[in-house]
């Protein structure tokens, strides 16, 4: 199998971060590239952070933080990825957006190199049709928050190797993380099943069934699920769900999956969730309130 030993990583935002701070924890040297220089900076903030809490509950010693930070260096320019073992596009869940990623990064990188999308929907054969190494490329989907969710889903390409597949699954269980195996189908496993039940959640408020707080409530009491539905679509971002749900819908071609039309009016008036500080929650206060 292929050694992986530098791993790049494209997007410095939320999921971009998360896995930069676990890779470099498991060992791993860490370039993280972003179009701004000032949301690398931040990404690395938010990594420094995040690892400072782990060390106050006792997960991490003060040592592992300095030594794990000291393998993650910035990345300007794409160029500065050539030497990566591999890299994963971490960008924001848009086909077209992923597409001109690779179409810049593909000559750059050694063709030895393994290319991974965390890619929560979108098929990984069209996606690994817009490179130069559909043989290496695969899905890696990681969850949110990366650092505390241990499930990695590991997606295939029609034409994704075998040694691609299995250098993958090392490196994941590196990471410390359970692997488990989609076929790419749109969606994949998690997002297949989790999406359309939030969407579901959504039709529910937009019927008048119940509030947000009502329909939160009964299904972390009814169904002792850990955070309620709409507050985990504020979570995820609502523009995310969105784009997943369309995903589902346009590539199952089944009217179960149509978006709520609540969720797409939310995502054009730009209520996102909580990184835009309001969505089926207001954040901007002390206490998050319910927006309907």
């Amino acid at each position: 199998m292929s050694r992986i030993e530098t791993v790049g990583i494209v997007g410095a935002g939320q999921m971009g971060s998360g896995i930069a701070h676990v890779a470099a924890l498991a060992g791993y040297s860490v370039l993280l590239y972003d179009i701004s220089p000032d949301r690398i900076e931040k990404g690395i903030a938010t990594i420094n952070g995040n690892m400072a809490r782990q060390v106050s509950h006792g997960k991490l010693s003060e040592g592992e933080r300095q030594a794990a930070l000291a393998r993650i260096a910035p990345a300007p320019n794409l160029q500065d990825l050539a030497g990566c073992d591999l890299v994963i596009e971490a960008a924001t869940e848009d086909e077209s957006i992923k597409r001109k990623i690779f179409a810049q990064l593909c000559p750059v990188l050694n063709p030895e190199a393994i290319l991974a999308t965390n890619t929560s929907s979108i098929s990984v054969t069209r996606l690994a049709s817009a490179t130069d190494r559909a043989e290496r490329f695969i899905g890696i989907h990681f969850m949110n928050p990366v650092p505390v969710m241990k499930l990695v889903e590991l997606v295939r390409g029609i034409a994704t190797e075998n040694e691609t597949f299995e250098t993958a699954k090392e490196f994941v269980t590196r990471l410390g993380k359970t692997t488990t195996v989609s076929e790419d189908f749109p969606a994949f496993i998690v997002n297949r099943i989790l999406l359309p039940m939030i969407n579901e959640a959504i039709y529910t408020l937009y019927e008048g069934v119940g509030t947000v707080e009502a329909i939160d409530t009964a299904m972390k009491l009814g169904a002792n699920h850990p955070m309620g539905p709409l507050q985990l679509a504020d979570f995820i971002g609502l523009d995310t769900c969105l784009s997943i749900m369309q995903v589902l819908h346009d590539g199952l071609s089944d009217s179960k999956y149509r978006p709520c039309p609540l969720l797409v009016k939310y995502v054009e008036a730009g209520w996102l969730g909580r990184k835009s500080g309001r969505g089926f929650y207001d954040y901007r206060g002390e206490h998050p309130v319910p927006t309907r």
